[in-house]
């Protein structure tokens, strides 16, 4: 076997995109060049032949440190066939050999392997390998496993929602629950409108994203890590930014209509001498009246203040070998009742399907499903939507200088909260 560096993008793609055992957007040539320009890392694609072609390829994202040190993650890697513990072995000591003489300290290692998935009625489904033997594996090449971690405390989730895509699109949306169904069906009442957007929406899409995150006071990115992978991914790959836009004149109009409508229903009952099941449907349409009236003012007074359609919700898409992500969604403060979000949601999940894509993720949820847990909302909303429930085997690091890897862990918590506060600050600025 011989170990390959500084593959070409044509040969590392045409080996990672489609490949059988692993095709993960966070493995590709463009993530690696999206983290170059966005995050300061370095890529190096690097891959195993066995003389014929690649039999194993990973994108190590290269993290400068003082001194001249440097560390490597592998998001979502290996791509290879992980029950082969042969070649495993195999990649592995080239891995370690390579991080030496890049001055390492250490790997970190964050697989997509699945450990269990449950189908939307909590029915465990069968895997194509074992992942407990997978991650035993791991452990005996040196890799120490950071354990099973029940929320975001991790680089990447660590459980998340599947959409099996290979199903008939009438299966996948009787799935959708009840109060799903629902709220589509009232974002249509409301005459959402969803539309994909381009590069010069960005702008739309991170106010968006600004006031989800206010809410819940967690400061993710900046405007120009949004442009930068729209633009970096869009060259070579598809992505796709969805917005679900409510179009308030045709609101007021239609609202306009049904009080006309309620009017004349209460011109039909009598004034005098009416029948007690006439009283009370005429104290019902006087309630409905009075609270369309309401809600006339209201969206006019929206109307004054944001123009005739306002954008209430956007979801930026990826979409690599048979699979999509949704990465981020954003939503406004104010027309909750409109449930665009819904819609948002149901639009992409049909246009993706038509692309043929097999697996729709719904990118991250929550193992510690206590109600009191502040992401459960986050979780029950994804669930709505019918996906598989997946858990994958988590984070490992492989020490290669374990002195410095020691001295790097203690750094690491200060470090990410003065990351943290500063961008905070800068967003809030």
């Amino acid at each position: 076997m011989e170990f390959i560096e500084n593959i070409d993008r044509e040969t590392y793609e045409a080996f990672v995109e489609h490949n059988i055992y692993k095709s993960h957007y966070l493995q590709s040539y463009a993530w690696g060049e999206f983290a170059q320009k966005a995050k300061n890392f370095i890529p190096h694609y690097v891959g195993l032949s066995d003389g014929t072609g690649l039999v194993a390829a990973a994108l190590l994202l290269e993290k400068k440190l003082p001194f001249h040190y440097c560390y490597f993650y592998i998001p979502r890697g290996f791509v290879m066939d992980m029950n082969h513990k042969e070649l495993l072995q195999e990649f592995v000591k080239h891995l370690k050999q390579y991080g030496k003489k890049k001055k390492a300290i250490f790997l970190k290692l964050d697989s997509d392997i699945i450990l269990k998935k449950e189908d939307c009625n909590g029915i465990q489904l069968e895997l194509p390998y074992d992942g407990i033997q997978i991650l035993e594996n791991l452990k005996k090449l040196g890799f120490h496993h950071l354990g099973f971690t029940k929320n975001f405390d991790l680089n990447q989730p660590r459980y998340t929602f599947r959409i099996d895509f290979t199903k008939p699109l009438e299966e996948i949306k009787m799935n959708f629950s009840k109060t799903t169904k629902q709220r589509i069906k009232k974002a249509e009442d409301f005459a959402i409108e969803v539309k994909i957007g381009n590069e010069k929406d960005i702008p739309t899409f991170y106010e968006l994203m600004r006031l989800t995150e206010d809410r819940k006071e967690f400061i993710t990115h900046g405007i120009q890590y949004y442009q930068d992978l729209y633009h970096i991914w869009k060259q070579h790959n598809e992505c796709d930014i969805f917005f679900g836009i409510a179009n308030l004149k045709k609101i007021i109009i239609n609202l306009e209509q049904k009080k006309e409508t309620l009017k004349q229903e209460l011109e039909s009952i009598p004034l005098e001498k009416c029948s007690k099941s006439q009283n009370v449907k005429k104290k019902e349409l006087q309630k409905q009246l009075e609270k369309i009236k309401n809600d006339i003012e209201k969206y006019k007074q929206i109307n004054q203040e944001y123009g005739d359609r306002i954008t209430l919700s956007a979801h930026f898409i990826i979409a690599y070998g048979n699979k999509a992500w949704v990465l981020y969604a954003g939503n406004h403060n104010i027309l909750s009742e409109t449930y665009a979000n819904y819609k948002t949601y149901e639009t992409h999940i049909e246009h993706y399907y038509r692309k043929k894509i097999q697996v729709y993720d719904q990118f991250g949820t929550i193992g510690d499903l206590r109600k009191e847990n502040p992401l459960y909302g986050l979780h029950e909303f994804k669930k709505k939507f019918g996906g598989d429930y997946v858990e994958f085997i988590g984070e490992f690091d492989l020490k290669i200088k374990p002195i410095l890897y020691f001295a790097f862990q203690k750094l690491v918590p200060f470090y990410r909260r003065k990351k943290f506060n500063s961008l905070k600050q800068k967003n809030s600025e």
